[in-house]
């Protein structure tokens, strides 16, 4: 990709966790770790929506936070629009985090039950300098306009529990637009919203996207969200990414054993069809103690004598196309 397209560049980013253990064990026993992201690399360009997906511990949410600085890493590097913020602090963090912004999962969480609507779209504008006061407020009535909660004046001083859940994800998306961020991690945004609401939600995220150009790191397990939103895609097991590609690369010609698993989960929008379901045996193991080799190969159904001692490397097959998988080296 080119360097001025690019907005965001991880290089082989890792974060281990330490295993809380007894005295005993500190004293005799060695060091413990949840591996929850092992070396992953990847690249967002400006304007672009670019989607980690993969079952519950893969990694996704702490790639998210390491990207946002919300946790240190345990080495790597993280490139934000060519500045290396991998190990910045004080001020220079918080005037970056200007540009980036986040949507958590639970709408109920993530608003304070003590702080009306109005208030909390309007903290990041003064946290940030950005407008006060009147100026402020006026802000806050076109971005409650902008997300469809109208009358925007009564919304300003609504209290979260006098809204629904799809309402609450609406604020926390006015919340984060509200710097004209360059960057989103949207966490599963969509995952406890109401499936008759979640199409609404996922274009007013795009309508965002094509106003003010920002890109979107879009967390999700959700292969049909992915396929609905995104412009690439990588799929994540157990702390490594296994593939990548555009999203019709990905479904046209999904090229990993467990892509190929999830895409078989996916419901077949014609009635009477089915799809031929790859189940896949036992769940995804401890990221405390990974599989040695490849870490797919105990539940992969194409797994060969390779597979159990050689992890595999992240290569390209095809233009933009990337997988991590004996079949193909």
């Amino acid at each position: 990709m080119g360097g001025d397209l690019l907005l965001l560049s991880v290089y082989d980013i890792v974060k281990y966790f330490p295993v809380a253990r007894s005295f005993i064990e500190r004293l005799f026993g060695e060091k413990r770790y949840v591996r929850a992201v092992d070396g992953i690399s990847f690249e967002v360009e400006k304007a672009e929506i670019f989607s980690l997906v993969g079952e519950s511990g893969s990694g996704k949410t702490t790639t998210g936070k390491l990207i946002l600085r919300l946790i240190e890493p345990t080495s790597g590097r993280i490139v934000f629009d060519g500045v290396d913020i991998t190990h910045i602090r004080g001020e220079k963090l918080r005037e970056m985090r200007k540009h980036m912004q986040v949507i958590y999962q639970d709408p109920y969480a993530s608003l304070n039950p003590r702080m009306r609507v109005g208030d909390a779209i309007k903290d990041p504008l003064e946290i940030h300098g950005i407008a006060k006061g009147e100026e402020a407020k006026e802000m806050v009535l076109d971005m409650l306009e902008k997300v469809g909660l109208t009358p925007a004046e009564d919304f300003y001083r609504a209290y979260p529990r006098s809204l629904s859940g799809g309402q609450r994800q609406r604020v926390a998306i006015a919340r984060a637009m509200i710097t004209k961020p360059k960057l989103v991690v949207a966490d599963e945004p969509v995952s406890m919203i109401d499936v008759s609401l979640r199409a609404s939600i996922l274009e007013l995220m795009l309508k965002f996207r094509d106003e003010i150009g920002l890109s979107y790191l879009f967390i999700t397990h959700d292969l049909a969200v992915a396929k609905y939103i995104s412009d690439r895609i990588a799929i994540m097991y157990l702390g490594k990414i296994v593939e990548i590609g555009g999203k019709k690369e990905i479904f046209s010609n999904p090229l990993h054993p467990y892509t190929k698993a999830l895409m078989s989960a996916i419901p077949v929008p014609v009635p009477g069809r089915k799809r031929e379901r790859i189940k896949l045996p036992g769940e995804i193991p401890s990221p405390i103690d990974v599989p040695p080799g490849c870490r797919f190969h105990p539940r992969c159904p194409s797994r060969m004598d390779v597979c159990r001692e050689k992890e595999p490397a992240l290569l390209e097959v095809s233009k933009g196309h990337l997988v991590a998988c004996h079949l193909f080296t």
